[in-house]
């Protein structure tokens, strides 16, 4: 973020809190008129600042309220294992983030799902079975004090 200045860092802001303002709203707000500030806008979508814009939905109201995360050691961490593991975890619905991490495991798996039943038939079905997947540790989340989309 070194190239941005002081009204791309406003856009950038503005849009995080609320990615539905209209163009004429967001000028306003960072102190642009209209056309500069859809050409900023533009400028930050083409060079990968804004990868896209999307609903914060609520994952209690849609039955996905139970949250685990998971400490995932691999039996292999060649180059070969780690891309076999990275390819098949972006493939389980159930995985919300995915982390490979400098530590005594591989990677901290950020789980969603209905329930204590379905996490563990998450972890059993599709988690254990992952490429090179030797030992996992699950950590329940009793309570969400803080979300980025909060």
């Amino acid at each position: 973020m070194d190239d941005l200045d002081s009204f791309d860092r406003k856009i950038v802001a503005v849009l995080a809190n609320n990615g539905r303002i209209t163009v004429t709203e967001l000028a306003q707000r960072v102190g642009l008129s209209k056309t500069p500030c859809q050409i900023r806008m533009r400028k930050l979508e083409e060079n990968g600042y804004i990868l896209g814009y999307g609903a914060i939905l609520d994952p209690e109201r849609l039955g996905e309220g139970h949250i685990a995360f998971v400490q995932v050691t691999l039996s292999d961490t060649r180059s070969e294992a780690l891309n076999a593991f990275n390819e098949a975890v972006r493939h389980i619905r159930e995985v919300e983030q995915c982390h490979m991490i400098a530590s005594h495991f591989d990677y901290l798996l950020k789980i969603r799902t209905r329930d204590m039943a379905n996490y563990r038939k998450v972890l059993g079905e599709k988690i254990s079975a992952l490429p090179h997947v030797a030992q996992t540790s699950t950590f329940v989340v009793m309570e969400n004090v803080k979300d980025r989309a909060q």
